[in-house]
Order: structure tokens, then sequence, then C-alpha cells
């Protein structure tokens, strides 16, 4: 497989977990955002998504459930948790392929 190919194929799969990851945080956590405006930057919890605590907790869950991950306690304190591209970062690397 040729370099293009490689970035193309890692592009679709991004892509597609991005969209996973939206469904999870609308569908799970009942984000009023629109699924189409939760943007890859927007932070998860102040200001941006507006997830509190109990939604941080929540999510881990989900994560775990969907993704096929195993979060340690200390997941909180990590950068992924802080974005919804952190999260599609997080899924990538840890998590099972893509639906």
């Amino acid at each position: 497989m040729n370099e293009a190919t490689r970035l193309r194929e890692a592009s679709v799969e991004r892509a597609h977990m991005l969209e996973r990851v939206r469904d999870l945080l609308v569908g799970a956590l009942h984000v009023r955002t629109a699924r189409e405006d939760i943007q890859p930057d927007v932070a998860l919890f102040g200001t941006g998504l507006c997830l509190d605590s109990v939604d941080a907790v929540e999510l881990v869950v989900c994560l775990e459930a969907e993704f096929g991950l195993r979060l340690s306690e200390g997941v909180f304190a990590t950068t992924e948790l802080r974005t919804v591209a952190g999260l599609v970062e997080l899924a990538l690397a840890r998590g099972e392929a893509p639906r």
C-alpha cells in the first residue's frame, strides 16, 4: 500500500470515528448541540458542550462499552478527554476498529 492510500484510509477511518463519537455524545449523553454542529475542536466541559462531572463518568462508561476501551481512574487527567477530537484519537489508538 502506498503512502497516499494509507493516508486516505486513515482519514476515512478518523471521519467514521468522529461520526461514532458524535452519535455517542448526542444519543447517550443527550448533548443539546445538533450532531452535525459538534466540531472536533469543541471542549467537552465548561463552555464547550457543557458536560459536568456526572456526564464525565457516564462518558467513560460509554467509551468503554462502545469502543472496547479499558480506561483507568486517571483518565480524567488526560488531554484525550478535553475535546471531541481527543475522544476520536483515544478511540482510534486504544479501541476497536471502526464499525
